[in-house]
C-alpha cells in the first residue's frame, strides 16, 4: 500500500529551535531515509521552499493568472513530504512517529494512503 506521510511546518516554531535542535531534525531525518531505503519503502521524497516563493496559477477567461505566493494565508504550510510503500496504514503510522519532526509541539506529521496513481484505482 503506498502512503503520503506529509510534513506540516509552523514557521514560528522551527525559529524558536536551538541551531544543535534543528541541526538534530536534519540528521534525524537522514537517518530515517536510510532506514527507509534498507528497508526498501521508500519511493521518494522532497523537500519544498518556503511558500513565499510558491506561485498560484489559475485560468480566467482562457488566461493564465499568476500571483505570488501561497495559496491559503496560514502560519502552517507544506514542508515537504515522504511517499512509501509499506504493508498497512498501521505501519505508515508507525514510520510516520520515527520522523523528527513529530516530537516538536507545533509541527504535524500527516500520514494519507494514496487512492491512485498512473490512472489505476488502489485496493
Amino acid at each position: 500500500m503506498k502512503f503520503l506521510i506529509s510534513m506540516h511546518i509552523n514557521p514560528a516554531v522551527l525559529d524558536a529551535l536551538t541551531d544543535e535542535e534543528k541541526a538534530a531534525i536534519g540528521d534525524g531525518h537522514g537517518r530515517f531515509m536510510e532506514a527507509l531505503k534498507r528497508s526498501g519503502e521508500l519511493i521518494t521524497t522532497q523537500a519544498l521552499v518556503d511558500p513565499s516563493q510558491a506561485a498560484v496559477v489559475s485560468v480566467r477567461n482562457g488566461q493564465p493568472v499568476v500571483t505570488d505566493g501561497p495559496f491559503l494565508e496560514s502560519k502552517e504550510y507544506l514542508g515537504g513530504f515522504y511517499m512509501i510503500d509499506c504493508e498497512d496504514k498501521e505501519r505508515a503510522i508507525e514510520l510516520a512517529a520515527q520522523i523528527p519532526d513529530a516530537a516538536i509541539e507545533g509541527l504535524g506529521i500527516e500520514v494519507r494512503q494514496v487512492m491512485f496513481a498512473d490512472g489505476q484505482l488502489e485496493a
